[in-house]
């Protein structure tokens, strides 16, 4: 079943529901109005194969740009929210962005049309400086007839080779967008996803999977419940209120749920919910342990990236099983190698692989990050530079995560673009930026830096954290600055950064049992 198959079938059924405004978009709705930005898009000159970017929070209209975009073949780069001006402003330029869509906060946080000026700009709830307001422009252009454009698709961006994010650019399937694809129908058939889901989304739309999973429980005839921003309590009274079935979270939501009373844990009626899954980030065993015991034996753990390249996945009663592992692998085959690309046995770790039968993706503008993913002697072999081992049943465990990354909160920070913001203070001679253990967020950011000789250090913590808070997103900030006399550079010049993270690890074990 696809939206405009749903719009014909159920078109007073919700789609689409706001968790604290209780907006709603009926299938009807949310079909025409998709089909009204489409037409917006191609007024503006748009053709398939372009590109339209999203600077939201979640908002009603998230999902109707995204889905207006990928039904006129566009590429969609959802932005985050948390993105400085400049960092918004290299994502733009580098996806080549032909129209952004942004609401008051992002309009007033990306100065996009001094920077950028030849980019169509609208505001999503109205008129802004610089910027067109997107309700004016689909009101001119009215109802829309379907005319079975060839579908778009996401382009999310991560980490390339200079610090800088990369695009994720698929391959356009070449189908319209009444056609279901490969990637959508498996998500469908492995969470048994149907029009009878109803899906609550727990985290930000610009994130891959709260986009992508309320996308096909959408097109699958369900309804989306969407949260503007995460509270623990209201997400159980959310179940609650609409007979919530499915639901998406990452460990740090695990955590602050378990930290309710248990008063306000009892006092919602969660019957109606079949399936918890949890992602973005390897959930720690007491945490998921402590949600199976509350919840029972519907959290589900997957293994995955926003290349959507692999996935493994762990229903409770396996993870019972085999405590700490990610589970099998459902997309794709996977091999663990060694550096040279040899195959390690089971219970040794190495760089994990997974093997497909075609290659569907790319970095936007990172020809050697597109290579670097691919195994040197199997082309369809990928990797995103994660570490783990398979164990002799077939389940993946984490070692390590993807290259340097640190993931707080379930979100990924990129190490070098703090790294490359600190270097140009005044006062640094070096620096590095790794992740911490946090009992909250399972990692936070800390910067370790080498001073330039003379300066004191007494006080150049918050003259760095001020001096990083103009340049890079506040959650990419660090929570803690250590000075040192030397970082573990080998002679080439190469950080050692798995010696200073280890270091720092070890440090924060003993102080725990202390």
């Amino acid at each position: 079943m696809t939206l405009w198959a749903s719009a014909a079938r159920t078109p007073d059924k919700p789609a689409l529901i706001m968790g604290d405004s209780g907006r709603t978009l009926t299938f009807a709705e949310l079909n025409e109005r998709s089909l009204t930005i489409g037409a917006l898009y191609a007024r503006c000159g748009l053709q398939p194969g372009d590109t339209v970017a999203v600077y939201l929070e979640n908002h009603p209209d998230y999902l109707p740009l995204y889905f207006g975009a990928v039904r006129s073949g566009l590429y969609f780069v959802p932005l985050n929210r948390h993105l400085t001006a400049p960092e918004v402003a290299y994502i733009v330029a580098d996806s080549g962005a032909k129209l952004v869509v942004a609401s008051e906060r992002g309009a007033a946080t990306a100065d996009l049309p001094a920077i950028l000026p030849g980019l169509r700009r609208f505001g999503a709830d109205g008129p802004l400086p610089g910027y067109e307001s997107l309700p004016a422009a689909l009101a001119e252009i009215g109802p829309v007839p379907d005319r079975g454009n060839l579908r778009g698709a996401p382009m999310y961006y991560s980490s390339g080779t200079t610090g800088r994010p990369k695009g994720i650019k698929w391959m356009l399937s070449g189908k319209s967008f009444e056609e279901s694809i490969g990637f959508e129908t498996f998500l469908t058939e492995q969470f048994a996803i149907t029009a009878a889901t109803v899906y609550l989304s727990t985290g930000p739309n610009y994130h891959s999977a709260p986009l992508t999973y309320p996308a096909v429980v959408i097109a699958s005839g369900g309804t989306a419940v969407i949260m503007e921003r995460f509270d623990a309590e209201r997400s159980l009274a959310l179940i609650d209120q609409h007979a919530v079935t499915m639901s998406q979270w990452v460990p740090t939501m695990f955590k602050r749920l378990l930290g309710l009373p248990g008063e306000v844990r009892g006092k919602y009626d969660l019957s109606s919910h079949q399936q918890a899954i949890v992602a973005a980030a390897p959930c720690p065993p007491e945490i998921k342990r402590a949600m199976i015991d509350w919840w029972g034996p519907i959290v589900t753990e997957y293994y995955g990236a926003s290349e959507t390249y692999g996935m493994a996945l762990s229903t409770a009663r396996e993870w019972l099983g085999h405590p700490g592992s990610v589970g099998k692998a459902v997309l794709g085959v996977p091999h663990i190698c060694d550096e040279s690309g040899a195959e390690r046995p089971a219970g040794e770790p190495g760089l994990i692989y997974f093997e497909r039968d075609t290659d569907v993706f790319q970095y936007h503008n990172d020809p050697a990050k597109t290579e670097r993913s691919r195994h040197p002697r199997h082309p369809f072999w990928r990797t995103v530079g994660d570490i783990g081992y398979l164990d002799e049943d077939g389940y993946l465990y984490l070692t390590d995560r993807q290259a340097h990354t640190i993931i707080s909160g379930g979100t990924n920070i990129y190490p070098q673009e703090v790294e490359d913001a600190l270097i140009t203070h005044p006062s640094v001679l070096d620096a590095a930026v790794i992740g911490v253990p946090d009992a909250d967020l399972g990692e936070v950011v800390k910067a370790v830096v080498v001073l330039q000789p003379g300066v004191p250090a007494p006080g150049q913590d918050e003259a760095l954290l001020s001096w990083l808070s103009g340049r890079i997103a506040r959650y990419k900030l660090p929570r803690s600055v250590d000075f040192v006399a030397t970082l573990p550079r080998l002679d080439n010049g190469k950080l050692y950064k798995h010696k200073l993270r280890e270091q720092y690890r070890s440090a924060a074990e003993n102080n725990s049992l202390e």
